[in-house]
Parts: structure tokens; sequence; C-alpha cells
């Protein structure tokens, strides 16, 4: 969500600025802008609503000079892409690029109206450059000013300041939203992660929460949210891992699915070492009387499926929230909970948010992340890297499915743990999950069928998904991402409950995909869709081919899915899910990898 680069360098700076918001087009935007401080300290900006080309366009037209500047995406918050809204926002000697929301900028507009000052824009961003404007027509200098207009916002933010008449200075700043120092040599850089950093320098310092940072080409000096200056560690990058590209697919989603065996396999060569799983010190669930699971969207759905792991074949008590409303219920938390975070960025707001309230609650928190330098890997007990690389589509798939191997795996050590499971048990569990690389290249396969039926389901106005027990978050995960890609109205349900209200929606043009595989519950499924087809609704049936066999007859189309996989066919079934969004976005014409609206790292609450 939003996208910055800041860039003191040897070179002109514009388009260098415009390739590091391509490399952060993956976060979602609606609007993009750069500003630039040429030789003679002249401060400008362009600005340009829709996609990158746009902005690329005006800069051929109306060229930016400078080594220095800063550049933004902005995901609309307060008020609608429009160029005015758009970033960088200026008043007088500043500019501004902001990633967050600054929530008392009502009050501070109220303030500098008192003063004559009034703004332009909608956006909660202006307020911060103008409030920095007046500081300095009061006399004090670009650093006092920016530090005086930073104690004066509340909220989460990003941010980065270029200033009239200094081509050698830039102010960047972060509370709640991440923020990265790229070092370079006689250049310096910030950026909203590594990926926009990586094709100007390996050697990355994340700013921690409350810093500001006072950058020159040859300089980085940080302070601390007292004002105190401080050191923060230097990391350095695998280029390599940051690179992005398509690999010959037509979509970064198409390589993302595709790319899911071999991911998996490296999450299980990680924490699987023979018969045994090898998590960091500290994980022993024996300790644990219950877990807390949180997360928000696909993540939360992860949770979910993992809550019948740790409960069925652990025994262990799991909740599963929606992070977004975790604390705010104020849930009663025992000190031998557990709590786990699950986050593809690392950064969402809120799942941070809801680890922080964990905190002061429980005896252990888990980050389970993508990303290993985030604010939850780092604010967490103990991170659990999830081993997906960099995922560049907004609609998760990868992530997840490595989200889900990691909390099997997680599952399989708490009921070894707490004696559920004995060494036997234990390696029998292991085969079922190694077993899924494997599956999951068979289940690829299934990409041309859903090809086929991506006509049909582009024609709907409405789709439902059927599953029981771990198959129902897959259900519902399937109904997110067709929403998120084709824009179609799509619901989730659990198969039992769709007798309790749902099935009144039932008629010919409601396509209804039942998850069904050949399992304890299989009965039960077919059951309640045969329920849907007694009301003339069109099943997609997903099965094994004894599922199939069994209860495929009389619905409208099936998709085959590979046997194996024991209580983990969870992971197996969320491909199928994926392909269905997938081919049906692209029937319809759809931006499939950056859907109208989405972000891919919610980093405001």
């Amino acid at each position: 969500m939003c996208g910055i680069i800041g860039i003191l360098g040897k070179h002109e700076v514009s388009p260098q600025l415009v390739d590091a918001l391509r490399r952060l087009e993956y976060r979602g935007y609606d609007s993009a802008g750069v500003a630039t401080v040429d030789a003679a300290g002249q401060l400008d900006r362009r600005r340009a609503v829709g996609k990158l080309v746009n902005l690329s366009d005006l800069l051929v037209h109306h060229p930016l000079p400078g080594h220095s500047g800063i550049g933004h995406t902005r995901w609309a918050t307060h008020g609608a892409a429009t160029e005015v809204n758009a970033h960088p926002h200026r008043s007088g000697p500043v500019a501004v690029v902001h990633n967050g929301i600054i929530e008392n900028f009502r009050e501070l507009r109220e303030e500098l109206a008192g003063y004559g000052i009034q703004a332009e824009s909608q956006t909660d961003t202006e307020t911060v450059a103008l409030l920095t404007a007046h500081y300095m027509s009061q006399g004090m200098d670009e650093v006092e000013a920016a530090r005086t207009t930073l104690s004066r916002l509340h909220g989460a933010f990003a941010l980065a300041f270029l200033f009239n008449g200094q081509n050698d200075l830039m102010i960047a700043a972060r509370k709640g939203s991440p923020l990265a120092i790229g070092h370079g040599d006689g250049e310096n850089f910030i950026g909203s992660d590594a990926v926009a950093l990586s094709p100007f320098t390996d050697r990355i310092t994340y700013l921690e929460d409350g810093d500001y940072a006072v950058l020159t080409r040859h300089s980085v000096q940080i302070f601390d949210a007292d004002g105190n200056q401080t050191n923060r560690p230097q990391s350095r990058i695998d280029v390599g891992a940051t690179t992005i590209d398509k690999g010959g697919y037509r979509h970064f989603m198409a390589k993302e699915i595709a790319e899911q065996p071999v991911v998996i396999a490296d999450v299980l060569s990680h924490y699987i070492k023979g018969d045994r799983i090898v998590l960091p010190d500290g994980l022993n669930f024996a300790e644990a009387d219950r877990l807390s699971l949180v997360g928000c969207g696909t993540a939360h759905y992860a949770g979910h499926v993992a809550k019948y792991w740790f409960e069925q074949i652990a025994g262990l008590p799991c909740d599963i929230d929606v992070a977004s409303e975790f604390r705010y219920r104020e849930p009663p938390l025992s000190q031998n909970s557990w709590f786990i975070a699950i986050s593809q960025s690392g950064e969402t707001a809120d799942t941070l948010a809801a680890l922080h309230y964990a905190q002061n609650h429980v005896n252990r928190t888990i980050g389970l992340v993508n990303v290993g330098t985030s604010a939850i890997a780092r604010d967490a007990d103990i991170a659990l890297p999830t081993m997906a690389g960099i995922e560049v589509s907004v609609a998760s798939s990868k992530a997840f499915t490595c989200q889900l191997t990691t909390l099997a795996i997680l599952a399989l050590k708490a009921a070894h743990d707490r004696g559920r499971l004995d060494d036997a048990g234990l390696a029998a569990h292991l085969k079922d999950l190694r077993s899924i690389p494997a599956l999951l290249q068979q289940t690829l396969s299934l990409s041309d069928d859903c090809r086929n039926l991506s006509e049909w389901l582009a024609e709907a106005r409405d789709v439902l998904y059927l599953g029981r027990g771990a198959l129902f978050p897959v259900a519902l995960e399937g109904a997110l991402k067709l929403k998120e890609l084709s824009y179609i109205h799509a619901e989730g349900y659990a198969s039992g409950e769709l007798k309790h209200g749902p099935i009144a929606l039932i008629d010919r043009d409601v396509p209804v995909v039942v998850l069904a595989p050949h399992d304890a519950l299989f009965e039960k499924t077919i059951s309640n869709m045969q329920e849907v087809m007694a009301r003339h609704g069109q099943i997609l049936l997903i099965s094994d081919s004894d599922g199939i066999a069994t209860g495929g007859e009389g619905v409208h189309a099936t998709l085959t899915m590979p046997k194996g996989g024991g209580a983990f066919q969870p992971i197996l079934y969320a491909v199928p899910m994926q392909y269905l969004a997938y081919h049906t976005a692209v029937a319809k014409g759809t931006d499939v990898d950056q859907p109208r609206n989405l972000a891919k790292s919610v980093t405001v609450e």
C-alpha cells in the first residue's frame, strides 16, 4: 500500500525514481508522482493519475532535471484518485511523500487555517507539507521544521521530505509504516522496502518505530523517538532474491501459482530434517494451553485451516480472529496461551497492532511472515519465515500455501510435544506432508480445465463455494480470490450451513463450486450438494477420482484432484481455487496482478 522512494544520487534521478516505483507497483496504487531538486536548487514535481506509464509520458513532455528526488505511488485513503490528491504534496519550499494516515490532520488543518493557510487537496498528507512550510516561515531550518512537524503528528506514517534550495538533503521518518535507508558510495536512498532499493545498493538500514533520519549523499544521521542520535544496524540483502520478472508467464500470478511446488519444498527442507521438525528454541507446545491465530484476508483463512490441524491433530484449543477486530473485542488471554500473527509482508497494520496487544497478555508471540526483516518479524518473540520469496501479484497464491505448510509443521510439532503423536505417528504425517510438492505439480495440470470453465464463471453475477472441515476455509479463500480478481460477487460457506439461509440464492444462474475430497466428510458434503442440484444449481465438483466416480453424476463439471496428502489436502485444493479465479479474470479482461482498489501490503488501519 503506497510506495516511497527517495534518492540523493549522482545521475539524473527522474528515470531512477520511476523505475523504482515500477518495482513497487505490486503494493497497489492509483496515482503516482515525483519531485526533484535540480543543480540550482529548484524544487519541482510531476504527478499523474492511473498507471506509471502516464507519469512516464508526462516526464517525457515535461522533464524534471536533478540528481535529488522523491517518488510515490498512492493508494487513496483521504480523497479520490485525482492529480491534486496525488503525491508528492508541496507547500512553498517543501515537498512530502507519505504512506499511512495522519489521524489528527483535521485539527492541524483548522489550526493552519487560523494563520490563513489553506489546503488545496483532500488529503491528510498535504497537512504535513503545509505545517513544515509554516514552521520554516517562522525561521526554523529544514531539519528543525520537519522535526517539529513530526512531533505534532498522530497516526501511522512513513514520510520523506525534500526542500527547495537543498539538493543534498532529505529527511525520512517512520512511525508504524515501514521505511528503510539504502547506503551507497557517495549516494544514499530511502524506500518502502528492499525491493525498491535493490537496484541501487545491497546495504540496508531499517528504521525503527519513531525514528527520523537526516540524509545527505555522504552521511546518514538517525534519531530515535526521544530525539537522541542512535545507530541502527545495517543488513545485507540478497539482490538476486529481489529480482522481479514474469519468467515468460503472461502474469505474475500465473508464475507464482506455478512456483508453489518449489517454494513448498523449500519450506519442508527448512523445517524438517529426517523425521524431526527443527524450530527455534522456545517452541515447546507442551507449555501452551491455547493458541490465538490472527491474520487479514488470505492470511486469516490460512489460520482458519490451521485451527482444524491444531485442534484435531494436536488437541490444542485454537481461536482464529480477523486482525482488525482482535484487539477491539479485548479477548481474555491466559498467560499460558500463545499468539501467532500471520502476514505475508510482516507489515500489515492490523496484524501488527494485534501482536502488540497480545504481547501484554500471552506467554509467547510468534510471527509467521514472508519478510524476515519486517516489523512483525522484529517485534514477535520468535519469527518463522514462510519461504515464499517475492510475491508480486496483489492476490496471494504461493504465500498462502507456504503459510499453510508452515502452520501444518507447527501443528505436527504441537502434536508431538503434547504427546498426541508418537515418533511413528509423526513420521507418517511428515510423509504425507512431503508428498505435497509432487502432488501440487500434478494439480498444476488443472490449469487448462480451469481455463475452459472460465467463460462459464465469467458470465455469473454470483458464485457460491462450499466445503466442510478444513476445506471450508479453502472455500472462503476461493470466493475471495474470485472477488479480488474478477469482481464477481462470491461467497464461501460451510456445506452444512447452506440450508440455513444461502440455499435461497440457488437458481440455474448461480454456479456452485463444491470442494469434496473422498474423505470421512465426503458423504455429508455430497448430500448438501444434492440439495443444490434439486434446486437446479449448477455444480462444479472438485474431488479425487473416487469422489468423482461416486458423486459426480449430474453435475455441470468436474475437476479431478490427485489422491494423497492426508490431512494436508487443503494445500492442494488451494490451487484450483487460484486457477479458477485467475482464468476467469483473464476471460473478463480485468487487471490480474493489480486488481482495482486493492493493495498488496495494507499498512494503514
